[in-house]
């Protein structure tokens, strides 16, 4: 009896060492991107610069390069370092006693919040910077932007990562359901997609939307040292980093200093970190830009939309 009962026990805890399966991941991620992409047809919140077709097979090269980054180099360490920290109990959920709900949500809290952070690094460590670059650097933001990272900062973010799961005391479980969310809501809050104002005037109060992550790839530095929380919008509120005064349309996608189509083909891209240091957030003009103009992206305000000089959205 003694044996049924601690089996009855430990038995609700057995998911926690399973990550969510992947046939349920796998299409949720497919669908979403999918519908993203057609939506962002139907309704598109900014006007393109680039062509769609060349910048999402650019895109998708730098996604894949990432995803094999990601499968050689954190995946065989974070799997097993999950799997022990679960059995071990170690970390801040784990000792807070909760129970198995309340611990996963508890975790995929703390892993966006400690994101938050290691965002913010990438933007402040000159060093962490040179690789994230990458990312914004891009002249569209759309669904593809989501998955456009240089594949070493998937690789300097290990460490990182490893620390996450042993300060929060994540489990295969709530690693797997935070990485599958964090994922979701990069396509949506990358995304070219425009709600109805009053729509995302609510949502981004929760979590972060296609408007409010639109200023974080603004050209203006002030305007991209700004709304860096990933899931959910709260981390941005609570550190005063939070921008809603900026309407789309007063909004240019990218880096200051890299304007030129020209100078952003893909083995420009990966090559930018290793190449000499360019201020970012200083214009430059190659001699060839003199000479033609670049199309910033605009866009009509949703109807009744406010002002830059008032809370947008």
């Amino acid at each position: 009896m003694r044996l049924l009962a601690g089996f009855r026990k430990a038995a609700p805890r057995n998911f926690m060492m399973r990550e969510p399966p992947a046939w349920i991941g796998g299409p949720l991620i497919v669908a979403t991107f999918v519908a993203l992409c057609w939506l962002e047809r139907r309704r598109p919140l900014r006007r393109e610069t680039q062509r769609k077709l060349r910048r999402n097979l650019r895109n998708g090269a730098m996604a894949a390069l990432s995803a094999t980054a990601i499968r050689l180099t954190e995946k065989p360490l974070t799997a097993p370092l999950a799997a022990l920290v679960e059995r071990r109990r170690w970390g801040l959920v784990k000792r807070a006693g909760l129970p198995p709900w309340a611990e996963v949500a508890a975790a995929v809290v703390l892993l966006d919040y400690t994101l938050y952070v290691w965002h913010v690094l990438t933007h402040k460590v000159p060093f962490l910077w040179r690789f994230h670059q990458a990312h914004h650097v891009d002249l569209d933001l759309d669904a593809s932007t989501a998955i456009r990272f240089h594949f070493a900062e998937m690789v300097l973010s290990v460490p990182w990562r490893l620390g996450q799961i042993v300060v929060v005391g994540a489990s295969p479980f709530s690693l797997g359901l935070w990485q599958l969310l964090t994922l979701l809501e990069i396509f949506f809050h990358h995304s070219n997609v425009r709600l109805p104002f009053a729509l995302e005037r609510r949502l981004c109060r929760v979590i972060v939307t296609p408007r409010m992550h639109g200023i974080h790839h603004s050209t203006v530095h002030e305007e991209t040292d700004s709304n860096w929380s990933t899931i959910f919008s709260w981390p941005d509120y609570v550190h005063g980093t939070l921008r809603l005064d900026v309407a789309q349309d007063a909004i240019d996608i990218g880096v200051l200093a890299y304007r030129d189509p020209d100078e952003l083909e893909l083995d420009d891209v990966l090559k930018m970190p290793l190449t000499a240091d360019r201020p970012s957030w200083q214009l430059h003009e190659p001699k060839r830009l003199l000479e033609k103009s670049i199309p910033l992206p605009t866009s009509a305000r949703e109807p009744g939309e406010t002002p830059p000089s008032e809370p947008v959205p």
